[in-house]
């Protein structure tokens, strides 16, 4: 069973810690980082600073930078995801989808033409919903329905496609289901980590 880990962001630079000694170490490199900047005359945006406790049984330890106590959050934004305390995405996944609609919305009032609304839709809505999806991928029903019904409501929406099932508007447009298409990534991901080809550590998610 993986121990609960802290992860405190500075300059976007996180540190795992999974137990005391660990937040004395992180205290010291907090205070080192804070001598740093001062002999290089720099200064450090305390207010873009916090902590984020991962895990259950986390003990909310405090740190400091410079004196000020750094806040505990529960939730936090880096690279585009949502990421939570308790590691779920469902947060992320309402965002982006709310994104998307809007997005999807807005073009369908900006234009008429068919091939032209699907191919705005693909270069400016589907990149929303895929950004790093193999890191929030969705395995609860309500989240994957409600990724999905974000292209399932703008292709009826389409002239003379709004009689048609969705599988049939997929097949007419050319297009695959979301799902399916987070699947490929995923397919991709794992291909990649089997043959060395990026820089995760194959024993962390395979076993032979």
């Amino acid at each position: 069973m993986t121990p609960p880990t802290t992860h405190i962001a500075v300059f976007t630079y996180e540190i795992a810690v999974v137990n005391g000694t660990d937040y004395d170490k992180l205290q010291v490199a907090l205070s080192a980082l804070c001598a740093w900047a001062e002999d290089w005359q720099l200064s450090i945006s305390i207010s873009k600073c916090c902590v984020l406790h991962i895990g259950k049984g986390n003990v909310s330890h405090q740190f400091f930078i410079n004196g000020s106590p750094l806040p505990v959050i529960n939730s936090s934004r880096d690279l585009g995801i949502t990421i939570t305390s308790t590691l779920l995405f469902a947060d992320h996944i309402t965002n982006i989808v709310a994104k998307a609609h809007q997005r999807a919305n807005t073009i369908h009032r900006c234009f008429r033409n068919t091939t032209l609304l699907v191919r705005t839709f693909v270069t400016y809505v589907r990149p929303l919903l895929e950004c790093n999806s193999v890191i929030w991928s969705p395995h609860h029903k309500g989240d994957t329905l409600s990724i999905e019904q974000v292209q399932r409501r703008f292709t009826k929406r389409l002239l003379g496609l709004r009689d048609l099932s969705y599988e049939k508007r997929l097949s007419v447009l050319n297009l695959q289901s979301l799902e399916l298409r987070r699947l490929h990534f995923d397919l991709i991901w794992c291909y990649k980590i089997l043959f060395g080809l990026v820089c995760v550590n194959f024993d962390e998610f395979f076993q032979t």
